[in-house]
């Protein structure tokens, strides 16, 4: 999409009055005034001024890469048609169809940013051999193609790679059609007749997308809303569904179910109401497009009330194409009220903007990470080059999630972690490289008694967790997890120098206004080595070899991760020797009710 243009406001669309949109009355039909679409105007320039939107010609090239893939899946269906035995008749009705999903399908994707696309292919043609093979064969020897990535083992699986530069992720779905015709409707449920629950979730992503524009009363107006959402959930740390927090297809949904409650709002009056309904937001009642059905097919939809892993659900956002399901089951308690704190801290903005004493770039503030806690654990993955890096990394970082569930186990939710989702990188090293932190502190108004936080022991049971179930490994790829308080932090982690900022007034409400910003008067937590910048030889690292096997290197000096709560109230570090793991698990049991969670909103 083209930047030209956007910076003057469409005209107000014609009022939406007496229709319902999605499972409730709307909160207000207001229209717009001029206060409001001259606050969308500016806020149109300011999101083209951040170089959110492509170029005509990066948008060309885009085109010509689908056109490109679309033609070789063709290919690759025609050839595996005649190599088993089909008529020629078969083979030159041969069939397979590129669809597009996601941001770039809803026209809210950035530069350089991936395709999510879908390749649909006939019954015969399938995933584990077919696709994950025989095409990954045929792209490999392409020169337009770098990067080429399987991950056949993912909760919908998928091939990543670039073709001419472009980011690719491309799905596959046989469906019970021999020939599968070119005006295909993705929407029709009977697509989903005798296929595995892999290829219905392959499928519902493009499925999903179209149901959402179907849902939203105006479609320009949700899809600025929501490209204006995701560039500040990525400036505030809570943009990734593999880390724990929300993805495109999330914010989409949440986005697209405030639209309903506001349809007659502008992109400036509807982001400033998303802040308002998701502070107030009950949890974990789910957000939903539209009513939950049971089909005949027989797939299981969300329902808590049936299903009990569907209760232990924190942020139920629901999917509104059959089989409906909780598109946040990443979420977990930790990551849910970070969520929460950044979304008060949006409203607070908000609230500054509407009445013209703040402008669009204060909501857009980046979030302070490494200025907001004392302690952080630091997640080092390293290997030989980049492509061993590339496979390595991305089942690492997917694994990060149930470290932080297994600390909230052991530590009976004592101490607040808040993983941090974006990657950093240490160029002096001579191995390829990537970093994850997570920051970590006492829960606020928590007493603690002298109770021993066994950090370590769940930090070793997560480490052989990884090597374990990860069957690709190659000699040079290793992990490292490690303690470092915040003075003691990579340089690499400060691209433009670390400064330690005077108490500026924006610096001022973040620490006042998010539970997770450090406060004057936070304990420190201790320990008796802090390793930011020491010896390898101070950290425990995990060597995992060639596929089925894995060894754990434990060295001599490893660091105790045990922290004990003195006589004084400062935690500070515990006996390793004497540490104990506590392995009851909780979870929120609430049973599914249906409330009126729009009485208090206005």
């Amino acid at each position: 999409m083209s930047s030209e243009g956007l910076s003057a406001s469409p005209p107000p669309p014609q009022a939406v009055v007496g229709k319902q949109y999605g499972v409730t009355h709307p909160i207000s039909l207001a229209g717009p005034t001029a206060f409001d679409i001259e606050r969308t105007s500016e806020l149109e320039k300011f999101l083209v001024e951040a170089g959110l939107y492509e170029s005509k010609e990066e948008a060309a090239k885009r085109e010509e890469v689908l056109h490109r893939i679309g033609q070789i899946v063709k290919d690759w269906v025609k050839q595996l048609t005649q190599l088993r035995g089909y008529t020629d008749q078969m083979v030159e009705d041969a069939n397979a169809l590129i669809f597009t999903f996601g941001s770039y399908r809803l026209g809210v994707h950035g530069p350089g940013d991936e395709i999510d696309t879908l390749c649909v292919g006939p019954s015969y043609v399938n995933r584990e051999e077919d696709f994950f093979f025989v095409l990954h064969n045929i792209l490999a020897e392409m020169e337009e193609v770098t990067e080429l990535q399987v991950v056949p083992d993912a909760h919908v699986p998928v091939m990543k790679f670039k073709f001419d530069g472009i980011s690719i992720d491309l799905l596959y779905a046989s469906v019970s059609l021999l020939v599968v015709p070119e005006n295909l409707d993705i929407s029709e449920v009977s697509l989903l007749h005798n296929i595995d629950e892999p290829t219905v979730r392959s499928l519902n992503g493009c499925r999903d997308v179209d149901q959402i524009l179907k849902l939203v009363p105006n479609v320009e107006h949700f899809c600025t809303t929501l490209r204006c959402l995701r560039f500040w959930a990525k400036r505030r740390g809570v943009y990734s569904n593999v880390t724990g927090f929300l993805g495109g297809v999330n914010w989409a949904l949440l986005i697209a179910r405030v639209c309903q409650l506001y349809p007659n709002a502008v992109p400036s009056v509807l982001v400033s109401r998303f802040f308002r309904v998701y502070t107030q937001w009950r949890w974990p009642n789910p957000v939903m497009l539209c009513a939950i059905e049971e089909d005949e097919l027989g797939f299981g939809v969300w329902d808590p009330r049936k299903n009990p892993r569907d209760r232990t659900h924190h942020m139920p956002i629901i999917t509104p194409a059959y089989p409906y399901m909780n598109s946040s089951y990443n979420v977990s308690k930790s990551t849910l009220r970070v969520m929460m704190e950044q979304f008060q801290h949006g409203n607070k903005i908000c609230e500054e903007i509407e009445p013209d004493k703040a402008r669009w770039c204060a909501l857009f503030e980046p979030y302070l990470f490494f200025e907001s806690y004392k302690n952080y654990l630091q997640v080092d993955i390293v290997a030989v080059d980049a492509d061993d890096l590339r496979a390595w990394k991305g089942w690492v970082e997917s694994r990060l999630r149930q470290l932080t569930l297994m600390i909230e186990r052991d530590n009976l939710e004592m101490l607040q972690w808040h993983p941090y989702p974006h990657e950093y990188v240490d160029t002096t090293k001579q191995c390829a490289h990537s970093a994850f932190f997570m920051g970590f502190q006492r829960k606020k108004g928590e007493k603690l008694n002298g109770h021993r936080f066994d950090i370590q022991g769940t930090v070793d049971e997560f480490k052989q967790s990884i090597v374990d179930m990860y069957i690709f490994g190659k000699p040079g790829m290793e992990f490292y997890v490690s303690h470092v308080r915040r003075r003691r932090l990579p340089s690499y982690v400060f691209p433009d120098g670390y400064k330690r900022p005077r108490r500026s007034r924006v610096l001022a409400q973040q620490h006042d206004h998010e539970v997770s910003a450090t406060s004057s008067g936070e304990r420190h937590l201790k320990r008796k080595n802090d390793l930011g910048g020491g010896s390898p030889e101070k950290r425990l690292s995990i060597i995992p070899h060639k596929a089925g096997s894995a060894s754990t290197k434990t060295l001599d000096k490893c660091v105790s991760m045990e922290v004990v709560e003195s006589n004084s109230g400062e935690l500070e570090p515990g006996d390793a020797s004497n540490s104990s793991v506590i392995t009851n698990v909780t979870s929120i049991t609430s049973i599914f009710e249906k409330f009126d969670i729009y009485s208090q909103i206005v």
